[in-house]
């Protein structure tokens, strides 16, 4: 009898704990547990009516066929136009492509650049799927520690310790999920100047949260920085989070054309084009009112305000204030080695987030899971109601904690 055997590539990647987690937390709602699910990377308000009306449009207009592998024409100036318009970055129609998801964009570009050995500088925490991508491609991650001190940013000399003669890319993630960190406009500075005197060295920018910022905050991009990276630098960003798009799965990069050439060449053998009913969607998203915008950041700004305020109040956790995206990233260190009530020890930062999932009913990931141990993601892409029914659960489970240290100093 022939057994299946994975492919050996497939042994060194993790199935992604953001989505095993939130199977955990659904299939405990299944069973009629009152869990509150602060889990999911996605903006709880609906798909803008403007944006749903322009895919039925589509749709009536029998738009549902294939289409270009890498986008519609329409949808790629549109993408072209965005980033002249909003970062002064000129692309031509031919160095855009449109994928399913900003996901695909990452997973084309370096299965089309990265060959074995090659390393990959990957800030931590990070996004938990770069890291396998990585792998899949069959490069090398090489992971930076960027501490919450730091506000979880890259720093610059660490950028230039991690480059080796093997370094392909590096990936910059502003504002970050997990932890919310955006660059300004000095930091990024600092980074590029780094990147001028490697110039072997690849920028791959995940700005997919590049609405998502809060005060008087400047958003700004690394090409859009140093005009000399233009020709290395594969900016991505897509429709998911700005315009609550998650599930019509379009994301989109612009960068040096044979670059872009390869991308398409890849998603011609995997998925072919995107759905064409969510690129006319995407266009309308790119194209039309985006006066919406403005009300949801101010909604998750004061959501963020309100979590840090309240996780910041429980004694033993530490949370940093992100300048965007939706997610904190706070420290669970102190309990680290807490006793349960019923005797079990908290060992690991996955041993906290899974206590406040079996006593409290509050999913959360834990921070190893984006390689920052003792940190856990929470996103505040939720309800204000389910974010202080989230509050009060945390501090009232914490508080069931035995820090044994601090009982015995105190003793």
């Amino acid at each position: 009898m022939n057994l299946f055997q994975v492919a050996q590539r497939l042994t060194r990647v993790k199935p992604s704990p953001t989505v095993t987690l939130s199977a955990r937390v659904a299939a405990l709602a299944a069973t009629g547990r009152d869990v509150l699910s602060l889990v999911a990377g996605e903006p709880d308000f609906d798909t803008p009516d403007h944006i749903k009306a322009a895919a039925s449009a589509a749709i009536g207009r029998g738009e549902t066929k294939y289409t270009a592998v890498d986008g519609t024409p329409a949808l790629k100036d549109a993408v072209a136009s965005k980033f002249l318009r909003e970062n002064g970055l000129s692309y031509e129609r031919d160095q855009v492509v449109v994928s399913t998801g900003g996901k695909q964009v990452v997973y084309n570009a370096l299965t089309a650049s990265v060959s074995p050995g090659d390393e990959v500088v990957i800030p931590a925490p990070y996004w938990v799927s770069y890291p396998e991508i990585v792998l899949l491609a069959e490069g090398t991650p090489v992971i930076v520690p960027c501490a919450a001190e730091r506000g979880f940013k890259l720093a610059a000399a660490d950028l230039e310790a991690a480059i080796t003669p093997r370094t392909r890319w590096v990936i910059l993630n502003s504002p970050s999920n997990p932890s919310g960190a955006a660059y300004t406009r000095s930091e990024l500075k600092a980074l590029t100047d780094v990147l001028l005197r490697h110039p072997h060295v690849w920028v791959l920018t995940d700005d997919i949260y590049e609405h998502l910022t809060y005060g008087d905050f400047e958003f700004v991009t690394p090409a859009q920085i140093e005009p000399k990276l233009y020709d290395r630098t594969l900016t991505m960003n897509g429709v998911s989070k700005t315009y609550c798009m998650t599930g019509w799965r379009i994301g989109y990069g612009a960068g040096p054309r044979p670059l872009i050439k390869a991308m398409a060449a890849i998603q011609s053998h995997s998925t072919t084009n995107p759905s064409s009913i969510s690129q006319a969607a995407a266009l309308e998203a790119l194209t039309g009112s985006q006066d919406f915008i403005a009300g949801h950041v101010s909604a998750f700004e004061k959501r963020r305000d309100m979590i840090v305020d309240g996780l910041n109040s429980i004694d033993g956790i530490v949370c940093h204030k992100p300048e965007g995206a939706f997610y904190v990233f706070p420290s669970c260190a102190e309990f680290i080695g807490a006793r349960r009530p019923d005797g079990g020890l908290i060992a690991s930062d996955e041993d906290f987030v899974l206590y406040l999932l079996d006593y409290a009913g509050v999913g959360l990931v834990h921070g190893s899971a984006f390689g920052m141990p003792g940190h856990f993601r929470l996103s505040y892409a939720a309800s204000n109601q389910r974010l202080e029914q989230g509050l009060e659960r945390i501090t009232a489970a914490c508080k069931q904690l035995e820090r044994i240290g601090v009982a015995a100093a105190v003793a």
